[in-house]
Order: C-alpha cells, then structure tokens, then sequence
C-alpha cells in the first residue's frame, strides 16, 4: 500500500513539473524584452522567479540579465533555463552551461547554453565546441556581453527596417 502512494505521489510531482513548464509558456509567451516566441526558443527560455510573487520569462540568459538588472528592487527566488536537449526548465544555477562554440547563441553573438546534465553539456561540446561553466559564470558574461550584444541587435533591426 505504501508503495502505491509512493508511486502515485511521484507520478502526480512528476505530471506538476510538466504541467508547471506548460504554465510558465503559457503565462510568458513572449519575451518580456524582444518580443521572442518564448515556445520557439524553449531551448534557450528563462522565468525568473521572485520572492514577491511575480515572475518574468525571457528568452535567454541576455533578457535574463536585463530583467535582474532592472529590477534590483526585486529577489529572485527561484531562475529558470530550458534544458538546450529536452526544453524542459531547470534550475538554471544546478545547470551545467556551455559558453561559445559554433552554434549561434539567442540574443548573443557568444552563446550560452545550459544542460540538466554534465553529460549533456560534454556531447553538445564534442558536436560543436565551447567551455563548460557554472551559473555564475555564465551570467557574467552575459553581463560583459550585452553592450556588442545590444549593439549587434539594433544593427540587425535596422538592416530589416531597410529592406523593403
């Protein structure tokens, strides 16, 4: 009997996680910063969480930094990334992140990838390279390069702009 409940509590965590991933697009479709299909780019997502109740989702560790920048006011709970093979959220500083490689990053020109496991970060480095990194460095060097970033970014939506 006690296996029984066992069994059906880990299946009614497990159906919450899938359905708490379903809320977290369905309540931030769209990034809070570019405007970016949050479904498309699930690969990439981050939700923050704050002590306060409300959250934010982003497209990326670059909106990421953003939205913690403008809202100094607030603590982060609980920050959220898209597991880059499965899409599903993880704690993004339990992560194992990828920095570079040849796979164009979102929002970057250096890309930031996150992985639930060490495994999956070394397969997607022997594929396409890059260096294994922790939360913290990964959000610092999302912090140095959001000024080439935002640059490269307002050079993108002018050249659209230009074209007929």
């Amino acid at each position: 009997m006690k296996l029984r409940i066992f069994v059906a509590a880990m299946l009614l965590a497990m159906a919450g996680i899938v359905f708490a991933a379903e809320i977290d697009i369905d309540k931030h479709q769209s990034c809070n910063y570019c405007g970016m299909n949050r479904t498309q780019f699930a690969h990439s997502r981050m939700l923050v969480e704050y002590d306060d109740g409300t959250s934010a989702g982003v497209c990326s560790l670059r909106c990421a930094a953003v939205e913690l920048v403008n809202n100094l006011e607030k603590t982060p709970s609980r920050i959220g990334v898209g597991d880059y093979a499965s899409r599903k959220l993880v704690d993004a500083e339990k992560a194992v992140w990828v920095i570079g490689g040849k796979k164009q990053g979102v929002m970057t020109r250096n890309a930031k990838w996150a992985f639930a496991t060490r495994e999956g970060a070394e397969e997607f480095i022997k594929e396409n390279g890059g260096t294994m990194a922790n939360f913290e460095t990964a959000i610092k060097a999302a912090y140095q390069d959001i000024y080439q970033d935002t640059k490269m970014i307002r050079e993108r939506r002018k050249m659209k702009r230009m074209k007929p």
